[in-house]
């Protein structure tokens, strides 16, 4: 697929409060470069993510779907993340079965005193996201 240098992708971020959201604070005001693509959404716990919200985020026009938390271990809610993880590989698996690109989702663990990995982990993603090309899903209705 031929890369398309005006495509700007639409990722949606699903932050957890207490160390991805914070990690993300961080490196905007670290003045850190990474892409302005990502739209920011602030949960309690990444264990708060409905599955239905990203398939909903992909069905609306996003291009791409982040969850980043806490560390496994570090969680404020004590186990979440942890939650997160299992319900993360299955969702994977799930987003293949509907015929959807599971390369558009990603999971990541960024503290609150991360910022140089929450840009680090936004620009990766971003450039994968571009590789990808514009989301194919958009508007398709599965019955």
């Amino acid at each position: 697929m031929k890369k398309d240098e005006d495509f700007n992708p639409k990722i949606l971020a699903f932050l957890c409060n207490w160390c991805s959201y914070a990690g993300a604070d961080l490196a905007g005001t670290s003045r850190l470069k990474y892409p302005a693509s990502i739209l920011p959404i602030r949960v309690m716990c990444s264990s708060r993510v409905d599955p239905l919200f990203v398939i909903r985020a992909y069905l609306s026009g996003a291009d791409g779907v982040l969850v980043a938390g806490c560390h496994p271990g570090d969680c404020h809610y004590q186990e979440g993340n942890y939650f997160t993880r299992r319900r993360f590989a299955m969702f994977k698996k799930v987003i293949e079965s509907l015929g959807l690109e599971s390369d558009r989702l990603r999971l990541s663990w960024v503290s609150a005193s991360e910022g140089h990995k929450y840009a680090k982990v936004a620009t990766e993603f971003t450039e994968k996201i571009k590789e990808l090309g514009k989301n194919s899903a958009k508007n398709k209705i599965f019955l």
